[in-house]
């Protein structure tokens, strides 16, 4: 009995415990990326796997880069933004800096964007005036 509920202890805490290394696979599928998405990220400097062979092993830093690369691209950072805010983690972890950095970025992201809302804006006018202009046309030819 009390060696049942070992066995059920510690499975448990094995699956409590977070995971410490990644196969590309296994980081392909949690994040819904190809494996070759993974390797650019690798060939561009921003994750930097150890090897066993062929083999890549990926720990959690690089699975935390990972999700941040893919965050960062959903906000519009490029790859060389991203590598720039990881440069600079990676010579300071508490740097003012970097989040200066990321400040700046993040208002250079929001003004671009409104920008593109206000073209967007435009373009929206310009086809509501076209489409009733259409409309007032067929509406005459009848």
């Amino acid at each position: 009995m009390q060696e049942k509920l070992i066995n059920m202890v510690l499975l448990m805490s094995d699956n409590q415990l977070p995971q410490t290394t990644y196969s590309i696979s296994d980081l392909s599928k949690e994040f819904d990326i190809t494996t070759r998405s993974i390797r650019f990220y690798e060939d561009q400097g921003l994750l930097k796997p150890k090897r066993r062979g062929q083999t890549r092993i990926y720990n959690l830093k690089d699975r935390v880069r990972l999700k941040l690369i893919l965050r960062g691209k959903r906000l519009g950072f490029s790859l060389a933004e991203t590598r720039r805010l990881f440069e600079l983690y990676d010579a300071d972890k508490n740097s003012s800096t970097q989040l200066h950095t990321m400040l700046d970025l993040v208002e250079d992201k929001k003004v671009a964007l409104q920008q593109q809302m206000d073209d967007i804006k435009v373009v929206l006018m310009e086809l509501n005036s076209a489409e009733q202009q259409c409309r007032d046309a067929l509406a005459n030819n009848s």
